[in-house]
């Protein structure tokens, strides 16, 4: 139920390429499903004076290209609870237009200008802004009782990382900070634990002398042309494994939680990511970069940069030492897909037959889907051997999920950190992500455009073999 307490959510960024694709849709998915307050205002910021009617055509344009029909029939709702100033100015002396707007705000809101309202900074800027503007809400006194979201990546080393956080920490409190990663938002991905937990036939099954191996594939057959510049200076190692791989990695490989509550949840996720071992760059990653990628604009002549990675994690506890967690990305791949895939352990032979496969598959893509492929006699008048899928469709399940998005900002409005990053599980990724930032960085290869990725990532999947594309 939406809370009493009006709301002044400030998008900082507002006229960006995330905002428009990503913010402004939830927020309207939550208006359409009646999970805003009933006051509440939008407030949109950035580096131009628009006038209203100007931001107002922005989240127009947002609805109508990125909103479904949901997003789309709260448009009019939401433009009434529209405003637009200039961001907080980063000068010390000049405080910039947002403190007044917000006191108006409340005013508008509850009355008075020192009313009660919850004030969420949403950071839709990019990486080198999150320093210079969390310093500037903290200058200006906009930083005490408010939520601050930030946008990934929170860091792109492990020195900026620290730098930022020792930022956000001088300006705000640890309970007040949200720190997106829209993978951990995904209804699909918090079923992982939800499964394993709740059900002694998969979670009996969930360490190493029943899984040989674990999968986690995110394959995509988009191109990178409309933020090749971005790309050119990021790459898929940096955009995708530190972050949402590694986070769904530690989903499955985390230990049972001492409860359900967000510390806990966090603490367990921290735990096992500090247990995961630096990466071996030539032993256990592989970089690539697909045919044409340097002909792109906006791509540096010469770019060594990959847009494919696979690697090959290793999780030294006694849960799973020993089992390799395949994580695999990349542009203009053969197919799409984004899939957790535990192998299990089988005979070799049964009856004198080949056994196998026998993995338990989970779609984290749309609505989700749980897969168990086993192992079954065929039909017929003989004992023979064949594979069988058991289906679970999570659309099929009764109830409504929220996009990703829109859970996650849900969550903010009510203060669950549950599905949000810590400071922690990031300082010990970046650790296990390092070495790849280092003079031993293997130079990406070569890859068709619709292929699986370079042949040489085949050798991190033995004796197995990718599960998607092979």
């Amino acid at each position: 139920m939406p809370s009493d307490r009006p709301l002044v959510l400030v998008l900082h960024g507002a006229r960006g390429d995330l905002s428009r694709r990503m913010v402004i849709p939830a927020l309207a998915t939550l208006d359409a499903r009646g999970l805003l307050p009933e006051r509440w205002s939008l407030v949109g910021t950035g580096r131009k004076d628009l006038d209203v009617e100007e931001f107002r055509d922005v989240v127009r344009e947002s609805l109508d290209e990125f909103g479904d029909d949901e997003s789309r029939h709260a448009l009019d709702d939401v433009l009434e609870h529209v405003a637009w100033c200039r961001d907080v100015s980063q000068e010390e002396d000049d405080p910039g237009t947002l403190p007044d707007a917000l006191a108006d705000l409340r005013e508008h809101l509850t009355g008075d200008r020192d009313g009660d309202v919850l004030v969420i900074h949403y950071l839709a800027v990019p990486p080198e802004s999150f320093v210079p503007l969390t310093r500037a809400l903290g200058r200006h006194g906009l930083a005490e009782g408010v939520r601050i979201v930030y946008e990934k990546p929170y860091g792109t080393s492990p020195g900026s990382f620290r730098e930022l956080d020792a930022v956000v920490h001088e300006v705000f409190d640890e309970e007040q900070v949200f720190r997106i990663d829209h993978f951990l938002g995904k209804e699909a991905t918090q079923n992982l634990h939800v499964s394993r937990f709740a059900n002694e036939l998969i979670g009996g099954a969930w360490d190493r002398h029943h899984v040989a191996q674990v999968q986690i594939d995110v394959p995509e057959t988009l191109d990178v042309d409309q933020r090749a510049e971005f790309y050119d200076a990021t790459g898929a190692a940096l955009d995708m494994l530190v972050t949402h791989l590694f986070q769904v990695a530690a989903q499955v490989a985390m230990d049972p939680p001492a409860g359900l509550h967000a510390d806990d949840l966090a603490r367990a996720r921290e735990d096992v990511i500090a247990s995961f071992r630096p990466l071996d760059p030539h032993e256990d990653v592989v970089l690539g970069q697909f045919e044409g990628y340097r002909d792109i604009e906006g791509v540096a002549d010469g770019s060594t940069v990959d847009t494919y990675v696979a690697a090959r994690l290793w999780v030294d506890t006694d849960r799973w030492r020993g089992v390799p967690f395949l994580l695999r990305t990349g542009k203009q791949m053969a197919g799409s897909a984004q899939q957790v895939t535990l192998v299990l352990r089988a005979p070799d032979h049964l009856f004198g037959e080949e056994v196998g496969p026998n993995r338990l598959e989970v779609s984290l893509k749309g609505g989700g889907e749980v897969r168990l492929v086993t192992t079954v006699k065929k039909p017929g008048p003989h004992l023979e051997l064949t594979t069988g899928t058991v289906r679970l469709s999570l659309d099929d399940v009764p109830g409504t999920s929220l996009p990703p998005y829109a859970g996650l900002l849900q969550d903010v409005l009510v203060g669950d950190r549950t599905l949000f990053t810590t400071p922690a599980g990031l300082d010990a990724a970046w650790r296990a992500f390092e070495p790849l930032l280092g003079d031993d960085r293997p130079d990406p290869v070569p890859y068709a455009r619709g292929s699986w990725g370079p042949d040489a990532a085949r050798r991190l999947a033995e004796p197995h073999g990718w599960v998607l594309g092979e």
